[in-house]
């Protein structure tokens, strides 16, 4: 499985629930159920949105794009918030006159069996997606993910309302639900567009994670710090871009060493982190004790 081959299946899955809950509106008319299907159209044009992003990501580094185009995933997580927020301000247009005129919802029980079973599909999907997308450090296929299952926790919401009003009578239950489906899922649009920000924005890596490089990268110079072959590791410097993690410090050594002795040591460093890290990426500055700034992160 690669991360396209898993968006193809989320592609082809929402397409399939999508079919579900709109079959659920239609025989209900229930403008709740009526939110839980938008969210659907909403699942296929991101899932399509994000299998081209990662189609594009993953092209080899050019003359163009150095560094590659790894960051192409953060412009579909981007695009599925802005189309979370469209969808929420639908929902809201449709629920509105329903709010101020309730009316009973006619084949409630077969509509919410259908609605049921698609949000079964959908728990399943979204549970393979986000472990994946974390697996691959794939952005866009985590996003997804997300989105699914948030649209599978607002499903069960809005069956269990639905289920309370079609006890009670209180039809106004429906049109209220839709509405706190619309203020879910534009609590999620934002997360996923500040998230998207930040990696577009290079923000430094979780702090949990910079620690682990800190601690790689002391373990890697034990013995060297100690007999004067360096001296210190400051300037460190860290972002992110889809399933790479750049990581970029200064190497102070004194100014005796050769070229091929501070060339082996940057090896060694680069294969520590290699063998620690997923798909990390390291640019090593190498200068004399002389030039050094004593800045931060200082080793030795």
């Amino acid at each position: 499985m690669t991360p396209t081959r898993a968006l193809i299946l989320s592609l082809l899955v929402a397409g399939a629930v999508f079919g579900l809950k709109w079959l659920a509106f239609v025989l209900t008319g229930s403008v709740a159920l009526y939110s839980d299907a938008l969210e659907s159209i909403v699942n296929i044009v991101a899932a399509g949105a994000a299998l081209i992003a990662v189609l594009v990501s993953r092209r080899p580094a050019d003359s163009n794009h150095p560094y590659g185009h790894t960051k192409a995933e953060y412009f579909s997580a981007v695009l599925e918030g802005v189309l979370i927020v469209l969808a929420a301000l639908a929902i809201v247009s449709a629920a509105w006159p329903r709010l101020m005129a309730p009316e009973p919802i006619p084949e409630l029980g077969i509509g919410m069996l259908v609605s049921l079973f698609a949000s079964g599909i959908n728990t399943l999907l979204a549970w393979f997606l986000i472990r994946y997308g974390r697996q691959t450090r794939s952005p866009a296929v985590v996003a997804d993910g997300q989105h699914i299952l948030t649209d599978v926790l607002t499903s069960i919401g809005v069956l269990v309302g639905i289920g309370v009003a079609w006890l009670s009578g209180w039809w106004v239950l429906d049109p209220l639900l839709a509405i706190a489906v619309a203020i879910n899922i534009l609590w999620v649009g934002w997360r996923l567009v500040r998230d998207s920000v930040g990696g577009l924005m290079d923000e430094a890596i979780p702090e949990n994670e910079l620690a682990d490089i800190r601690n790689t990268l002391k373990y890697a110079l034990e013995g060297l710090a100690s007999d004067g072959r360096v001296l210190e590791i400051h300037d460190l410097r860290t972002r992110r871009a889809g399933p790479s993690t750049f990581v970029e410090f200064h190497l102070v050594v004194p100014g005796s060493t050769s070229v091929e002795q501070a060339h082996q040591v940057c090896d060694r460093l680069e294969n520590a982190l290699k063998a620690n890290l997923d798909g990390v990426r390291t640019t090593i500055h190498v200068e004399p004790a002389h030039k050094a700034k004593h800045s931060t992160f200082r080793i030795g």
